[in-house]
Parts: C-alpha cells; sequence; structure tokens
C-alpha cells in the first residue's frame, strides 16, 4: 500500500514531514565535484532503506511471536523513515519531488543492492538478509559520519543512532538461530548460503565515486569498506560455524538487474499512488 513518506523521527516519536527537511548550502562540498555524485550516493542509500523496509513491513501481523511482530514492524517503519529523509536531502539538492522518486520509477529505476531482491521467505532468511545488510550499512555509515556534506553528515549521525539498536536486535536472533541444534540453524545456513553471492552488492562501486572521496563525502572508496565489513561478519560467523560469504557474483552490476520477487514488492508499495496518478498525495 502506497503511502506519503515521512522524514526521521523528531524527539517526541512523532515523524518530521519532508517538507520540513532542507538542503542547505549544497556549496559546503569541500571539491565542488563530488557534488556530481551526490545523487548516485543518497539515491542507493534510500533505495536500499525504502525496498528492505517495505520487504521486512510484510511480516506485520505474521511474525514468529508477538514481541517480535511488533519489533519487526519498528525496525521497517524506522528504514521507511531513513529512506524519507534520504529522498528528501536527494529532492532538493536535484529539485525533484521525494515522493516521485520514491513511487514514480519503472522497477529497472532502483538502485537498491541486489542482496535486497531476494523474497521475504522464512524467519531465518529474513533475519540472514538482515543481519548481513545491517552489518554492511553500518560501515557504510561510519565512512560517511564525516562528511564535507554537513546535510549529510548531521542526517548519518541521527541514522547510526537508530541502526545500532537494529543491528542488536538483529545480531540476537543470528545468534539464537546459529545456537539452534535442529532446524532453526539449518534454515539459517541456507538463508546465508542462498544470499551470499549477493551480501557483497552493498557495496557496488558507484560511476563517481572516485569524486565522492575526493571531495570528502565518503572516507574511502567501496572496496575499501567491503574488505572491513567481511573481516566484521567473519569475526561473528566463525565462533558460530556459520558459512562465510563468498565473492560477490557480478560485482558492477550488484544494483541492476532486479528479479521477480522486487518486482512483485513494487507492484504492491505503487499500487495506490498508480490507481490514480493524478492526485496529490
Amino acid at each position: 500500500m502506497a503511502r506519503r513518506i515521512r522524514g526521521p523521527s523528531a524527539p517526541d516519536g512523532r515523524s518530521t514531514p519532508l517538507c520540513c527537511l532542507r538542503v542547505t548550502n549544497v556549496t559546503t562540498v569541500t571539491a565542488p565535484s563530488a557534488i556530481s555524485g551526490l545523487d548516485e550516493l543518497l539515491l542507493t542509500m534510500a533505495d536500499d532503506e525504502f525496498v528492505i523496509g517495505f520487504s521486512d513491513s510484510e511480516w506485520t501481523g505474521i511474525a514468529p511471536m508477538l514481541e517480535e511482530d511488533v519489533a519487526m514492524s519498528s525496525l521497517s517503519q524506522d528504514e521507511l523513515g531513513h529512506a524519507a529523509a534520504l529522498y528528501g536531502l536527494l529532492g532538493e539538492a536535484t529539485g525533484q519531488d521525494p515522493d516521485a522518486i520514491a513511487y514514480d520509477r519503472e522497477p529497472d529505476a532502483y538502485r537498491h543492492a541486489r542482496l535486497l531482491d531476494h523474497g521475504r521467505g522464512d524467519w531465518a532468511m529474513t533475519i540472514a538478509r538482515r543481519y548481513l545488510y545491517e552489518t554492511a550499512d553500518s560501515v557504510r555509515l561510519e565512512a560517511l559520519a564525516l562528511a564535507s556534506w554537513k546535510p549529510l553528515a548531521d542526517l548519518v549521525g541521527k541514522l547510526r543512532r537508530e541502526e545500532r539498536y537494529h543491528l542488536m536486535h538483529i545480531g540476537s536472533w543470528l545468534e539464537r538461530l546459529a545456537s539452534d541444534d535442529g532446524e532453526g540453524r539449518d534454515r539459517l545456513v541456507t538463508a546465508l548460503e542462498t544470499l551470499g553471492p549477493h551480501a557483497g552488492t552493498v557495496f557496488t562501486p558507484l560511476e563517481s565515486e572516485g569524486f565522492l572521496v575526493e571531495g570528502g563525502v565518503l572516507a574511502r572508496p567501496m572496496a575499501d569498506l567491503e574488505r572491513d565489513w567481511r573481516a566484521r561478519v567473519a569475526d561473528t560467523f566463525e565462533p558460530l560455524g556459520l558459512p562465510l560469504t563468498p565473492t560477490t557474483r557480478d560485482p558492477l552490476r550488484g544494483r541492476t538487474d532486479h528479479g521477480e520477487a522486487f518486482r512483485w514488492l513494487w507492484g504492491e508499495f505503487t499500487s495506490v499512488r498508480r490507481s490514480d496518478p493524478g492526485a496529490t498525495w
């Protein structure tokens, strides 16, 4: 179901409307050439958060236990709020309507990581996918924490505070499933093996990556970040006896060629907006 995307939570817990998110002084990027890569960076980050948020929202009402029903719904809402904030920055920087960016593209125009293309699957698949994504996103956000473009640096600071709790929650579930002697562990291992070839696609190289690094927006190239991420995942997986993530399949196409599972999800989250294209949402 389509909805108007909204910004990150305010201190009182309410969402901040996109109209209140403003990009100020884009020229604060150290190297002006870095601006040419901001749209690509913001779009990939926003699409990642948007897709995983909508995908995991499918657990609302059917999670394995009531507490997880609430928890997964909360995590999904957070991700959609993060997406809203990132689309808001992108809209201000490019003059586009954030809602149009989020909802009005065809499936092939989305640039989320292929890791997030896999369907919801069972609970073990969801935990495996979210753990791989949350750890990768954590490394990416660290590399943006001191971004020379202040609006992004400020937003990243807020995102990191929320994402820290996401990772703690999903990490506890990963250990719980890995420590199970029966079906729980078997399903987790199967999920990790299925997701493995796409696990590193969060770090798919960006066309303007060199400009972003040169301009001080991104601390290091994606390839360096991926190495750090793999080392962190190995530190967790090895003691648990879980399979390590293999080399990324088709690394340069890690954000394209989306499959049928995403096309179905796209149909779901755009259905209301497409039902009346002329409406003001």
